[in-house]
């Protein structure tokens, strides 16, 4: 059996260990604090909810396991909205008048996130958007804050790696026809024209789209040598089984939404070949990886992906918060997220925030391939045409 605990290291930083000693750990017995949740537990996301939870529960078994904040253990109420920017809004509003509540977390899509945003700001309650993207996201104002990379500054690192690295020349680019799926977009197609590829033809989908042939067939006419798709994993699956089926055998890369060992199993043979990048691989030797793998394996048995690091992070992140935050008021919570520094991370190895974009600065990223059917490392050679 696996223990596992919390060590404070480095002063007041977290540092999650595994291993054997840990039966001296306290559980935290007082009056509970509380994080609001908003987020998708039914509908067509339901599934990024159940893996959020499953980063949750496992950071909380560590910080509840090691004598929580102050004696007092950290919980989650944890809202369904399906993602649903009106559904979004009736939780702000119930969250904001629950004084137990120091601070929310989400929604999942940043059109969701966003309707909600200036309910939060003007009640003082720090929203944080843990899988927001939309560079407009943080603008809302100083209680709207983030450690996700804004689409901003990834679709024109995609663009980069589809380029530059990979070869892509004639690129097709199919996309959610959503706010964040848009954005992506634009900022992608802007980046890689930038970088000398053409781009020749651009298909947005619905995300309850599940028959793509159609819009293939005009994609394959543009004669593209390259796919890149701005997906979630579901949709992606969908849409290179199809692509496959439809005489497209040209090589496809797609944002990092699509990484997740899901893609893999819906996509099947068709997933062999495609490639993403991550900001969480379960492969990467850094130390704060493989020990959130070794714990999350321990608890769940199975391989944890991106969204379940994106969840475990942003506990990890308010437990050192909530633990040098002086009081529990809701300002003071926003004023130490601005403060907090090198909080140990599965994502970025170590956070601290810019104050003015209140995002988080340094993002890592592996580049990956899917190969005999898992995602590896991949090998730097360039896709031959």
């Amino acid at each position: 059996m696996i223990n596992r605990r919390l060590f404070l290291a480095g002063g007041s930083a977290l540092a999650l260990a595994v291993g054997a000693g840990s039966a001296g750990a306290a559980e935290a017995a007082g009056e509970p604090i509380y994080l609001g949740v908003s987020g998708p537990l039914t509908g067509p996301n339901a599934q990024y909810g159940a893996q959020w939870k499953q980063g949750f529960d496992l950071a909380l078994d560590q910080i509840n396991g090691s004598g929580g904040i102050k004696g007092r253990p950290l919980r989650y109420l944890f809202e369904d909205t399906q993602s649903d920017p009106k559904q979004t809004v009736a939780v702000a509003q119930k969250f904001i008048a629950d004084k137990r509540i120091v601070a929310e977390l989400g929604d999942f899509s940043s059109p969701a996130s966003m309707a909600a945003s200036p309910i939060y700001q003007r009640a003082g309650l720090l929203q944080f958007g843990f899988t927001n993207s939309h560079p407009d996201f943080t603008k809302t104002g100083d209680f709207i804050w983030s450690n996700s990379v804004s689409q901003a500054e990834e679709q024109p690192l995609n663009a980069a790696f589809a380029v530059k690295r990979l070869g892509f020349k004639r690129i097709a680019v199919l996309h959610l026809n959503t706010d964040w799926g848009r954005t992506s977009k634009d900022h992608l197609v802007t980046a890689a024209k930038a970088l000398g590829a053409e781009v020749v033809a651009t298909e947005g989908y619905l995300p309850e789209e599940k028959d793509f042939r159609s819009t293939l067939v005009r994609v394959r006419d543009a004669k593209p040598d390259s796919l890149f798709l701005v997906s979630y994993y579901a949709d992606a699956a969908l849409l290179v089984r199809q692509a496959r089926q439809t005489g497209l055998t040209v090589p496809v890369a797609a944002a990092s939404s699509i990484y997740s060992p899901k893609f893999v199993e819906l996509g099947g043979d068709a997933a062999e070949g495609v490639f993403t990048s991550s900001r969480f691989f379960p492969e990467d030797p850094r130390p704060e990886v493989q020990t959130f793998v070794q714990a999350f394996k321990a608890k769940y048995d199975k391989e944890p992906d991106a969204f379940n690091s994106y969840a475990y992070d942003t506990v990890i992140l308010f437990g050192q918060v909530l633990r040098e935050a002086p009081d529990l008021e809701r300002k003071t919570i926003r004023d130490t997220l601005a403060k907090v520094k090198d909080v140990p991370s599965v994502i970025y190895g170590k956070a601290s925030f810019d104050p003015a974009t209140r995002r988080v600065a340094g993002a890592k990223s592996a580049e990956l391939v899917v190969k005999n059917g898992r995602f590896t490392l991949w090998d730097g050679q360039k896709v031959t045409n």
